[in-house]
């Protein structure tokens, strides 16, 4: 599972935010969307997302809308999820 964190650069207009949700219902649609948001406490927000790898993760936030245009700028990070299944990574 992958994550990109979005750093605001410019104020959003309505119509790329209306193209960023575009993006995320695409994502929900192919089951690969996990969880997103704007933070409240940062001028920015996060996408969490199944890839097959970080060059795929890549290639999804960049055609991002909010990142296409400009609006923000990103990071990748590579996130190994903790569940009960696996004792939350205790081994």
């Amino acid at each position: 599972m992958y994550i990109y964190l979005m750093e605001n650069l410019k104020p959003l207009t309505e119509q790329v935010v209306k193209l960023h949700v575009d993006h995320l219902k695409k994502l929900k649609e192919q089951d690969q969307l996990v969880l997103c948001g704007p933070f409240i406490d940062y001028p920015g927000g996060m996408v969490v997302i199944r890839a097959q790898d970080i060059v795929e993760a890549t290639e999804i936030a960049q055609k991002d809308p909010f990142i296409q245009s400009g609006y923000k700028s990103f990071e990748i990070r590579t996130i190994q999820e903790a569940h009960e299944e696996n004792n939350y990574l205790l081994s």
